[in-house]
């Protein structure tokens, strides 16, 4: 069981990633880091902008290895819970350490990666044991992709969580045969949407607003929809910051209610905190 805070949950960052140069990186990587990406700075960034708790998503340089995430959760285990990056052959005995570390879920970053056929049993088993345990499956993958396999892996129970609003190029277009398909899965009680890094999607804070608006509805509501600044911004360091990222929840809802419920209320109770 992963313990409880300690101190009243005031907001949840659900996506940043912490690193250093020195860690071993993954062969064939499409990004390696020229900076160090510490807890201490992360969290630095949560106490300034009155964040009580912080998610780490395993960045897919570093591979399977998530020792790194798991000591910075070990320091801070009030404060923090882990995503993390898996082999789908992977032990129960390492899934159940991950949830008793700390870990909320598994990672899957399919950008750039060949689709997989996600109904084969193997595949199934995977999901099943993730469920058992109450572990997410975060996805990264271009919007328009997700009709062709997000329906096998809703089949086999398991909680998903899409990336960066989708990665929606422009924003969401229910124009597009694609786009539509994937706003009608939506309803689905066991599907979230991520809200963040726009800039990924080259999307600007109208589009962010025009597409929030066409997920909510498909979603019938903000019931199932979180917020994660994407710190330290990998790629786009240039072109953002932390203090950027979280005003767009004010963007994206005016409404202090909507916004404590998508910073509080969803993220706590998706990751366990409260």
């Amino acid at each position: 069981m992963m313990r409880e805070p300690t101190s009243p949950v005031t907001g949840v960052d659900t996506h940043a990633h912490i690193f250093t140069r020195a860690l071993p990186m993954e062969a064939g990587r499409r990004y390696t880091p020229g900076y160090d990406a510490l807890v201490t700075d992360y969290l630095a960034h949560l106490d300034a902008h009155g964040l009580s708790h912080g998610v780490l998503i395993q960045p897919s340089f570093l591979g399977t290895d998530n020792s790194f995430i798991k000591e910075a959760i070990a320091a801070h285990p009030d404060r923090l819970r882990g995503v993390a990056v898996v082999a789908r052959d992977v032990s129960d005995c390492e899934l159940d350490s991950l949830v008793t570390s700390g870990f909320a879920g598994i990672r899957l970053n399919l950008v750039g990666k060949e689709l997989e056929d996600y109904g084969e049993p193997e595949w199934q088993a995977f999901f099943a044991k993730l469920a058992s345990r109450g572990l997410q499956v975060e996805i990264q993958r271009r919007f328009e992709d997700f009709p062709a396999f997000v329906p096998a892996i809703l089949a086999s129970g398991v909680t998903i969580v899409i990336d960066h609003f989708g990665l929606p190029v422009g924003g969401v277009d229910p124009e597009k045969p694609e786009h539509a398909a994937f706003l009608e899965l939506l309803p689905a009680k066991e599907l979230w949407v991520k809200l963040s890094a726009t800039y990924r999607s080259a999307m600007t804070r109208s589009q962010a607003k025009t597409s929030l608006a066409l997920l909510r509805q498909a979603a019938g509501g903000i019931d199932r929809m979180i917020w994660g600044s994407d710190w330290p911004h990998t790629q786009y360091e240039e072109n953002t910051d932390y203090d950027a990222q979280f005003s767009m929840t004010g963007t994206l809802f005016p409404a202090a209610e909507e916004r404590r419920q998508v910073l509080v209320g969803n993220a706590a109770w998706l990751f366990g905190i409260a």
